[in-house]
């Protein structure tokens, strides 16, 4: 069995594709999957699965949750040693949080090159990509600046709709659950 960590997108967000925990756990279970964990509302899920294609279990997951929920859930699967990799490195390091500094992570659905200068930070200086590793963009917002996440839009316009992103913090979290 492998360790596998799944990034749901756009589920639980404003009132709008409610997806419970326990349902969620329990259709995964339904795919045969063990030792599931939800961390958070907001589709963060460790589990255990034969070792198979990252593709292949993303496709099966995310089909498989759009017939029981009744809409499309964009599914982004990482190996959990992906995870642990990306945590160990520490790419905040050294960056002072406050109130006003938000940390990301943004999952890619296909890893594909930055056409960017990193680190790159955007011209009003509200938004700083940091890194990519592993397919993961690594990020920092400062809302001091700029009040909405829409300084994430160069992630976008760069990899499409097909990416998702995570408050540092999560990762935290998902790491503590591996302990």
């Amino acid at each position: 069995m492998e360790k596998y960590v799944a990034f749901l997108r756009g589920i639980n967000v404003g009132g709008h594709h409610k997806v419970p925990m326990a349902d969620l756990r329990k259709e995964l279970g339904q795919l045969g999957f063990e030792n599931i964990i939800t961390i958070l509302n907001s589709g963060n899920i460790i589990f255990e699965a034969k070792a198979d294609a990252l593709g292949k279990l993303e496709k099966t997951i995310s089909n498989h949750l759009e017939h029981y929920f009744g809409f499309p859930i964009p599914t982004i699967l990482r190996k959990a040693e992906t995870i642990h990799k990306i945590f160990s490195l520490d790419p905040f390091k050294g960056v002072e949080v406050t109130k006003d500094i938000r940390l990301y992570i943004s999952l890619l659905k296909k890893d594909a090159e930055l056409d960017l200068d990193l680190p790159w930070t955007s011209p009003d200086g509200s938004f700083k990509i940091i890194d990519k590793q592993d397919g993961s963009v690594l990020s920092i917002l400062d809302v001091s600046v700029t009040k909405t996440p829409k300084a994430m839009g160069v992630l976008e316009k760069t990899y499409g709709k097909d990416i998702t992103t995570r408050n540092w913090n999560t990762i935290v979290r998902i790491m503590k659950k591996f302990e």
